[in-house]
Parts: structure tokens; C-alpha cells; sequence
């Protein structure tokens, strides 16, 4: 202490200058620090992806591993020998115990050697690229169809709170809300496939085969999705509208004389559309998981209609990988609609 008194006193520029160095050193850590505070905030979303997928993958094959059935008695069929059966199983490591199995199936994910198909013998990657030809354009129609219905009606709605125009949206989708979707797709298949013939009845000729033919395939399964998510996406537009309607912001806007469209349009949907763009997430989220039911109602050779097959099937790796894609793409579409957030409402970003 005595000795920074002296060099005050004598060498007051130096000390000014020690200050100033030590000053800067701890600037420079705080600043450090700051980085690395704000790089640990932008890969925590992917560490509890990472996290999220690895638990779903320890359930999906926790649940597949004591299921009872033999895949290679299936494979064989049921005059196969004991000695055969423990060759086959062997081969592909059905003999070994759980964790062992389960480092070999997440190993072969991550080094991008790919596990094969009991049933088909081929790469469960080019399954699946296969199939989500045709669930993934079927769940972005089901979803153009559900936001094409539902954004308008839940609009008008709300403008007319209490009206009979609001009342008769509001019965159409408690109605669709209790239609089951695989009943609709029948009556779409009864009304305009067998009686007015404008679409096949099922099947799917392949993009490449015939774009057009394949488009009007997906068409009638994916408006039998469609309307019945866009039941929940219209109250839901309605509820979220009426709430910021009565919003002081939106009270300003007309009484500054604006049109009722601008501050409905501009003001008040742009607001309105967090909650609804939530639910249209975990929807889309849902399409491209596969719609098993619908997919064997057309005969359509999507994700659903895959995993489905497998699991009757004993097709493990089918199964494993498939489930896997899907928790995937259910949470990816999700961080998406997070990004989105930010879009329609810039206060998120600031915050």
C-alpha cells in the first residue's frame, strides 16, 4: 500500500498508466466473457435437440426391444430351424444385450454407414427419402388448404362477434372438429372419385412417371387433412383476434379515422397470429410425421403407411429410423416456427 503511495507521488503518469492497462485487462474479460455467455445462449437450442433426440432414441428402442415377436422368425418363416434362427439373429446382432445394440444402431446413424431394411434390403435413408415424396407434399397441400380456410373465416368471425355469420363458422367447425378425417377422405373417395370420376380413388403414379397425376393424387387426402385442422386454426384465429381487438392500440387506430381493413389487416392480424402460427407448427409437425390412417385410405405409399408395414413386419431398423425422422422433423419444424416468431413481431427479436 505504502509503495502505490510512493509511486503517486513520484510517478504519477506510470500509476495513470498501470490503472489504464489494468482497466483495459478487465474489459477485455468482461468482453470475453459476454462472447461466451452469448455463444452458450445460441447452442443451447441445439444441445437440448441433441438431448431430446437421444432420449427419443433410448425410448423408441427401449419400447421395440421388449416388444414380443421374433424378427427372424419372420423372416424365415415358421418351418425354419433352430440353427438357422440363431445364425440369422447373430448376423444381425439380435443376440447381443440391449446397450449393445443400441450403440451399434446410433453408431451407424452418426457415421452415416446406415442400417438396412430386414424386409426390403435396402438403406433405411433411401426409404425414407422415398416416402417423404409423397407425405411431405401431402402435409405442405394439407396445410396450404388449412390456412387458405381457416385465416379468412376466423377473421370474419371475429369482426362479427355474436352475429349469425359468426355463429354458423362456429358450428361448421365444431362439425369438423368431430368429423374423424379417415370418414372424409371416404366420402371425398364416394363423391368425386366413384360418382364424378375428376379423382382416382387411390394409388400414386410417381413424380416422375406423372407429375400431374401424382399432384391430383395427394390432392383429396391432403384437403380430408386439411379441413379438419383448419376447424382448430379458425376458432383458434378467432379467439386470438377478438383479444386484440380490444387492444387500446387498436382503439387508437380507428380513432384516428384508418379503415377498418387497414386495422384489422395491418394492426390487429399481424398481432393476433403468435398463437396461431404455435399451433400451425405442431400441425405441420404431425403431417410430416406420416397420417397413417389417410395414407392407407388412398393407398398412398407415404412415412405413415411405412412404419405402419414395419412395425407389423418386425422391421426393427425401419421402425427405429423412421421414428427417429419424424421426432426430428417435429422438433425442427418447431424451432422454425420460433424464427418466425420474430418476424411477425418484432419485440420478440429486441427481447
Amino acid at each position: 500500500m505504502q509503495h502505490q503511495y510512493q509511486l503517486v507521488l513520484q510517478h504519477p503518469w506510470r500509476f495513470i498508466l498501470q490503472v489504464f492497462r489494468g482497466f483495459r485487462a478487465s474489459q477485455g474479460l468482461l468482453l470475453a466473457g459476454a462472447v461466451a455467455y452469448y455463444a452458450l445462449l445460441s447452442i443451447i437450442p441445439l444441445i437440448t435437440l441433441i438431448l431430446l433426440l437421444l432420449l427419443v432414441s433410448i425410448a423408441v428402442f427401449s419400447v421395440l426391444f421388449v416388444l414380443p415377436g421374433d424378427p427372424a422368425q419372420i423372416m424365415l418363416g415358421i418351418n425354419a430351424t433352430p440353427e438357422t434362427l440363431a445364425n440369422v439373429r447373430a448376423e444381425l446382432g439380435l443376440d447381443q444385450p440391449f446397450w449393445s445394440q443400441y450403440l451399434d444402431w446410433i453408431s451407424n446413424l452418426i457415421t452415416g454407414k446406415g442400417n438396412r431394411s430386414l424386409n426390403y434390403n435396402l438403406p433405411v435413408y433411401d426409404l425414407i427419402l422415398s416416402r417423404l415424396a409423397v407425405t411431405g407434399p401431402m402435409a405442405l397441400l394439407a396445410m396450404i388448404f388449412a390456412v387458405i380456410i381457416s385465416l379468412p373465416l376466423g377473421i370474419y368471425a371475429a369482426c362479427r362477434q355474436n352475429r349469425p355469420a359468426d355463429v354458423s363458422v362456429m358450428f361448421f367447425t365444431q362439425l369438423g372438429l368431430a368429423t374423424p378425417e379417415f370418414w372424409l377422405g371416404i366420402l371425398l373417395i364416394l363423391l368425386l372419385s366413384v360418382q364424378l370420376g375428376w379423382f382416382a380413388a387411390g394409388g400414386f403414379p410417381g413424380w416422375a412417371a406423372d407429375a400431374w397425376g401424382s399432384l391430383k393424387a395427394l390432392l383429396l387426402p391432403a384437403f380430408a387433412l386439411g379441413v379438419i385442422r383448419a376447424s382448430i386454426l379458425t376458432r383458434l384465429t378467432r379467439s386470438s383476434m377478438l383479444e386484440v381487438l380490444r387492444e387500446d392500440y387498436v382503439r387508437t387506430a380507428r380513432a384516428k379515422g384508418l379503415r377498418e381493413r387497414t386495422v384489422v389487416y395491418t394492426h390487429a392480424l399481424r398481432n393476433a397470429l403468435i398463437p396461431v402460427l404455435t399451433i400451425m407448427g405442431l400441425q405441420l409437425g404431425q403431417l410430416l410425421a406420416g397420417a397413417i390412417i389417410i395414407e392407407n385410405v388412398y393407398y398412398l405409399p407415404g412415412l405413415g403407411r411405412l412404419v405402419f408395414n414395419a412395425i407389423g413386419q418386425r422391421d426393427l431398423p425401419v421402425v427405429r429410423d423412421v421414428v427417429l425422422f419424424m421426432a426430428a422433423a417435429v422438433v425442427v419444424v418447431n424451432f422454425i416456427v420460433d424464427l418466425a416468431y420474430a418476424y411477425v413481431d418484432p419485440r420478440i427479436q429486441l427481447e
